[in-house]
């Protein structure tokens, strides 16, 4: 004989669900407009930029939404002006509900070295036709590698973080999310690396600028990560 669920019967125990890890490209800039790389310049933020980020804010920031302040266990801010500002313009009316942030290196955008203010088209008519940063990197800057393992050791950082918090006493209806404000590259990287691809995948992946990725886990396996959502949000044209 088979037995039906009775229909009020109380519910099983919910389980906490993992945290996530929600990734923002700066707004816009003089720059980005333009496509030249932007790595260790701090370019300010365009009006327009900084216009549409309250915008957003308002949209996707607060009880309820996208990013709940409740949920947020931490952000990594790049140390960029850029990055910075953009931070403080999607959170900036939730006043003392803000969630606590750092200035993080790990999130820096990827060093451009003779690169840096040039766009694709002059770099390979000084560097060569088939010059690929994916593969080749930047002279006196940053390699793919040391994109790898920068990305790695945040992403490290991070699941420890999320581990450690997830499913304990203190913290139950708090997601523990975790929110990076970062750069175009960087953020192209750190995606790919989450999804265990090598660097050089990175190439596939497009982070407009104020765009948010969502990042998570499957099956409940800190081991099994993925990408949850690309340029949520965009505020691109």
């Amino acid at each position: 004989m088979v037995t039906l669920p009775r229909h009020d019967a109380p519910p099983a125990a919910q389980k906490p669900r993992l945290p996530r890890v929600f990734v923002v490209r700066h707004g816009e800039t003089e720059w980005s407009i333009s496509g030249q790389h932007t790595g260790r310049t701090d370019i300010p933020l365009t009006e327009k930029g900084e216009s549409m980020l309250r915008e957003l804010g308002k949209r996707i920031v607060g009880p309820g939404k996208v990013l709940d302040p409740a949920h947020i266990q931490h952000v990594f801010v790049s140390p960029r002006s850029r990055a910075q500002k953009t931070f403080q313009l999607l959170f900036e009316e939730q006043g003392e509900k803000a969630p606590s942030f750092s200035l993080e290196e790990g999130v820096r955008e990827w060093d451009y070295g003779v690169c840096e203010g040039k766009v694709t088209s002059q770099i390979r008519s000084e560097l060569g036709e088939k010059w690929d940063i994916w593969t080749d990197g930047c002279p006196e800057g940053e390699s793919p590698d040391e994109m790898r393992d920068r990305c790695d050791a945040m992403i490290k950082k991070i699941v420890d973080m999320a581990d450690a918090h997830h499913g304990k006493e203190e913290t139950l209806g708090h997601h523990g999310d975790i929110v990076i404000v970062s750069h175009g590259h960087f953020s192209r990287c750190f995606m790919t690396r989450w999804c265990n691809l090598e660097i050089s995948q990175g190439r596939i992946f497009v982070a407009d600028t104020g765009a948010l990725h969502k990042l998570g886990f499957q099956h409940r396996n800190f081991d099994e990560r993925s990408l949850l959502g690309l340029n949520l949000y965009s505020v691109a044209d």
